[in-house]
């Protein structure tokens, strides 16, 4: 069983160091509520802080150095004495375009498939009157899905890719991470109201 070497407190507050942006921090409380769900979901629940930490840190450099994401990480975490092992994992979601570091453990699939797939639900729930995602249903979220000209920053080949790491259909992970959005949406938004954010 894999235990963090950052409390969840120091975590947030590594990460409130190098991000001001609300959007950023949304994103990465987001990443950190699914990977705690997928956590429980798949039966890793004694590991479900970990899975949160790798979550809430996937993006710590991405905002001030967007050039160096997932590289400049490295050095931000072994400044904080974070193990290689959680290290590897973060940096893993940046697989293919960015580094070399496959993943390998079902977490760190998780992560690379529902990074982009956070945002592109994120970015549907936006065009609805209610804002929000709770009231999404899949169908929606597959047509948005299929057209790529939508939240086109969100890439598909990733989430395809994340898909057939975990050898999931593409339906399963859309609606799994869907389900997983709407369980935690007012979690966050209660996160954030508390930030001040």
């Amino acid at each position: 069983m894999r235990k963090s070497q950052i409390s969840r407190e120091d975590a947030l507050k590594l990460l409130m160091t190098y991000n001001k942006d609300t959007f950023h921090i949304r994103h990465a409380l987001t990443v950190e509520s699914i990977m705690r769900y997928f956590a429980n979901k798949l039966g890793y629940y004694q590991e479900e802080d970990y899975w949160g930490i790798v979550g809430l840190l996937h993006d710590l450099d991405y905002e001030m150095w967007p050039d160096e994401h997932c590289i400049k990480v490295v050095e931000l975490l072994k400044d904080v004495n974070v193990d290689n092992d959680m290290v590897d994992a973060i940096c893993s979601h940046g697989y293919g375009y960015r580094v070399d570091i496959e993943p390998k453990h079902e977490m760190e699939k998780i992560l690379y498939a529902c990074d982009e797939l956070t945002g592109l639900i994120g970015a549907c729930a936006l065009m609805r009157p209610s804002k929000s995602c709770k009231d999404m249903e899949l169908k929606s979220l597959k047509k948005k899905f299929k057209d790529i000209k939508f939240a086109a920053g969100c890439s598909r080949d990733i989430i395809n890719k994340g898909a057939d790491m975990l050898g999931w259909d593409i339906d399963r992970l859309l609606e799994e991470t869907l389900l997983a959005m709407k369980d935690e949406e007012e979690i966050i938004e209660n996160q954030l109201r508390e930030m001040n954010l």
